[in-house]
């Protein structure tokens, strides 16, 4: 009976300490820092090629050509409006 209260001991501390680990996993994934962290490294990963280090011109060029056209629109609806 000793024996088997000792090994329900162990096994519960060892679900204990594999909760606490997974709570502190969640907690780090969910920081605002990792947050922020990641997206900028995601942002990176698209206008920066990883394995040059050299800039991505093309999607550069989309998202400078969506840019301008979103700009531009604005400028003839707002011409259009007076």
């Amino acid at each position: 009976m000793s024996n088997e209260l000792s090994s329900l001991e162990h096994e519960i501390e060892e679900t204990r300490e594999r909760l606490a680990h997974t709570i502190d996993e969640l907690l780090h994934r969910a920081s605002p820092k990792t947050i922020v962290s990641r997206e900028v490294t995601s942002i990176k990963a698209h206008f920066v090629d990883a394995r040059t280090g050299e800039p991505r011109t093309d999607n550069i060029l989309k998202v400078a050509g969506g840019v301008l056209g979103a700009i531009a629109l604005f400028v003839v609806i707002r011409k259009v409006a007076r």
